[in-house]
């Protein structure tokens, strides 16, 4: 059995690729960084790392890579004789890697099974808008095609920190992980990925790992860097921080439980699970990493105001929520491109229209006033700082 795997960075060789790894699949990795193709294609095995309480080291075997962008054609093949192709390169990357698999489903014998693709990104519905990208760029030749592919929505979670230097192309992570597959695409032959769930609705497990993990993640990273604090650990070391993360933990449960019916007392749960993941402190994960792109982390269907908006036109709270959206906008880092822009944004546009454009809201929305007036109090903060 073979897999391809789009993104061969710290999640796709610390998650994705180590559990296709124990699945029995011959690993592919693509990647268009040159230096690390050439890194992984200069070992036969690398480490991953799991660290803190049930951790322990994993070897991975079996793989080589492949520079996408200067050998398109070899990738092209190996897609056409894959079991498996998986992503882990950000929502924004998909388009990229759509062409590639089109013409790896060219090719391929349209009598072997289907090949099954699954977008493994911090996004709701990532592969169907892969799918959708290599449907529109195949035109009239998709009724052909279509056959050659099944495609399956994922969900995934692991905290994969910034890697210590020297490590190489092994890879540090925390013991905890959770990778939810929807298992109707598949009919009778689902992949082999142990470890993984497959689940007939995979809705509630997209937006209950969205809605608490990455926006728990991203409120400690912006209430810590307001706060001076360099660690997520760190940040949740402080009460008052810890409290604020909480609530707004709070406020995405009472959603989750109002939207998908998932269980008040399981949600707790889980939300402890996870707080107690982001105290890990052999993981020095830094608020500037979680806290970078926040252009991204601050649109419509997003960690901030995909749940704020979903829980205001339901009449539930969604006051934390909002002042996490407050700490968002006071983030600074001269390093991080998205940070330089939202900072030049609340400079130059008013309130009304920063709030449409930054946030998609409509006018009308219940949230978007709440917000306006969020994004107005930063800028006056903003214009007195000046």
């Amino acid at each position: 059995m073979k897999a391809v795997h789009f993104g061969a960075g710290n999640i796709g060789r610390g998650f994705v690729g180590l559990l296709l790894h124990e699945g029995g699949y011959d690993l592919v990795f693509s990647d268009v960084a040159a230096p690390l193709v050439d890194a992984i294609n200069a070992v036969d095995s690398y480490t991953v790392h799991a660290v803190g309480e049930g951790g322990g080291d994993t070897v991975v075997t079996g793989f080589r890579a492949l520079n996408s962008a200067t050998h398109p054609d070899e990738l092209v093949d190996e897609i056409a004789t894959a079991n498996v192709v998986t992503t882990a390169v950000g929502p924004t990357i998909l388009k990229f890697v759509a062409p590639h698999i089109l013409a790896g489903l060219a090719l391929r014998d349209p009598h072997s099974p289907p090949l099954q693709v699954m977008a493994c990104e911090n996004a709701i519905n990532a592969t169907d808008l892969l799918r959708d990208e290599i449907r529109e760029r195949a035109g009239d030749a998709w009724e052909a095609l279509q056959g050659r592919a099944v495609f399956a929505n994922t969900a995934v979670d692991r905290i994969v920190p910034a890697q210590p230097p020297g490590g190489g192309v092994d890879v540090t992570v925390e013991p905890f992980y959770e990778w939810a597959i929807e298992r109707p695409p598949f009919g009778d032959d689902p992949p082999s990925i142990p470890g993984a769930h497959f689940v007939d609705d995979l809705a509630p497990y997209i937006e209950r790992k969205l809605f608490t993990v990455n926006t728990g993640h991203a409120t400690t990273a912006y209430f810590g860097a307001q706060a001076g604090v360099e660690t997520i650990a760190q940040a949740l070391a402080d009460d008052a921080i810890a409290a604020m993360v909480a609530a707004a933990l709070e406020e995405t449960s009472a959603l989750l439980a109002a939207k998908h019916g998932l269980d008040p007392a399981e949600l707790t749960e889980y939300r402890t699970t996870i707080l107690r993941r982001f105290r890990n402190e052999v993981l020095p994960d830094t608020v500037w990493r979680v806290g970078r792109q926040p252009l991204r982390k601050l649109s419509r269907h997003e960690r901030f105001i995909g749940p704020a908006a979903e829980a205001a036109e339901r009449g539930l709270s969604t006051q934390a929520l909002l002042a996490a959206v407050g700490a968002a906008l006071a983030f600074r880092d001269a390093e991080d491109e998205q940070s330089v822009e939202l900072q030049r944004l609340l400079r130059e546009q008013d309130a009304e229209t920063l709030t449409a454009t930054l946030t998609g809201l409509e006018p009308g929305h219940p949230l978007f006033p709440k917000v306006r007036e969020v994004i107005a109090e930063r800028q006056a903060d903003v214009g007195s700082e000046a």
